[in-house]
């Protein structure tokens, strides 16, 4: 078994652990599936990024992360210079999950209620979430060189694929308009990679 194995001692209240899970399992794509028998979580596709793979605990404090990446034979783990471009991404974006999960909880003053709330109400306290602002800009960029090789049906769909995969998981970031304006121009440079297709098959019929 080839994995990414992190344990980090966090002391943090359960509700607050799973609310981060949650929300990065959410904005990165991740949905229970199975591994060789074992449940676990996965992202990704087979064609252009891959399937990678997430497992987590939390237990007395002590939260537990098994993270790898699939590979024809069995497992990648997140290290070494093989297929370092999908174990960069994917390892930066855990740490920034566990950087996450450390953050200090601001504690309400005894007897401060939130604008609006009755007094014995809860009081919600604000957090920080993983932001994806980074896959935002990425799609964007990705569709931008979608469009600019519109001409080459095999650029296109590469750079189009990557660009709608960045984007998905950018469109809850700070930069949800950067992921937007990718998608659109995935589309639009999609669009234009058909018509020329068209054209230049209609070409060389003529």
């Amino acid at each position: 078994m080839a994995r990414y194995i992190q344990d980090v001692y966090l002391n943090q209240p359960d509700d607050f652990v799973h609310f981060i899970m949650n929300d990065f399992l959410q904005k990165n794509g991740f949905t229970m599936s199975d591994w060789k028998g074992e449940a676990a979580y996965r992202a990704g596709d087979p064609m252009f990024k891959g399937y990678k793979y997430l497992k987590w605990s939390y237990n007395n404090g002590m939260f537990h992360l098994e993270a790898w990446l699939r590979r024809t034979s069995g497992e990648w783990d997140l290290e070494g210079f093989v297929a370092c471009a999908q174990k960069r991404p994917y390892k930066n974006n855990l740490q920034q999950l566990i950087a996450t999960l450390q953050q200090p909880i601001p504690q309400a003053a005894p007897g401060q209620t939130a604008p609006g709330q009755n007094a014995g109400a809860a009081i919600r306290v604000p957090v920080q979430t993983v932001d994806n602002h980074k896959a935002a800009t990425l799609g964007l960029v990705f569709g931008i060189l979608s469009l600019v090789f519109c001409w080459s049906p095999v650029i296109c769909i590469i750079f189009s694929g990557l660009g709608f995969s960045q984007c998905r998981m950018g469109n809850g970031s700070s930069k949800a308009g950067q992921a937007k304006a990718g998608k659109i121009y995935c589309i639009v440079g999609l669009s234009l990679n058909f018509c020329l297709t068209i054209l230049y098959a209609m070409l060389s019929l003529s």
